[in-house]
């Protein structure tokens, strides 16, 4: 076993929930958080797809709207203080994220840079081509349903994640599944806002 693991193994992360619940304090509640269905499937050692799921009242082009108004994103998304479209050089679409939030004690920050394809209206992909990950991808898939007359969307949140050696997976696993069950909330209720 390496060095590495001892420390993972070694580390208490109920610490982490603790930093977790603060923020969830007053901005959401228990029955919104179980309305959020998390999947997490280890790919490798220290790369895991996690997939976060949510149902909204709304009709697919309302979420569309509120996910691809990208330099609004850190407007409403927790944990993301930056959110801006660059110039991407073959004509697509390339965003630069930062996030930031406090566990452990500490403040972390990641950046990423991603190149995204829009497939209207049912799944926007993304990938990493610079930042502070291994690797970092996924998607959002919008699937359409209805209930009687009323119209809603089912939507799905997946990334595929590999940290650098420097942070422990499971920190890393653990926050970005939570983190993940927040930011759907939010586009939730943005999208009702709207």
């Amino acid at each position: 076993m390496t060095e590495e693991h001892n420390i993972q193994e070694g580390l208490d992360l109920s610490v982490i929930s603790d930093d977790i619940d603060l923020e969830r304090n007053g901005a959401t509640q228990t029955d919104d958080l179980q309305a959020v269905d998390v999947e997490i499937e280890r790919i490798a050692e220290r790369q895991r797809q996690i997939t976060a799921s949510l149902q909204i009242s709304q009709p697919v082009e309302q979420v569309w709207k509120v996910l691809t108004d990208y330099e609004a994103l850190a407007d409403f998304i927790p944990n993301l203080t930056k959110s801006r479209l660059l110039e991407h050089p073959q004509g697509g679409i390339r965003l630069e994220q930062i996030g930031a939030q406090r566990f452990l004690s500490f403040n972390f920050c990641a950046r990423v840079v991603l190149d995204l394809e829009e497939s209207f209206p049912k799944e926007i992909n993304f990938r990493m081509v610079e930042g502070d990950f291994k690797d970092f991808s996924g998607s959002w898939l919008l699937e359409p349903y209805s209930f009687s007359e009323y119209m809603g969307t089912y939507l799905y949140y997946t990334v595929k994640v590999w940290p650098k050696r420097t942070m422990p997976i499971a920190i890393i696993e653990r926050r970005i599944s939570d983190d993940m069950q927040l930011n759907l909330l939010a586009i939730r209720q943005r999208v009702l806002e709207a």
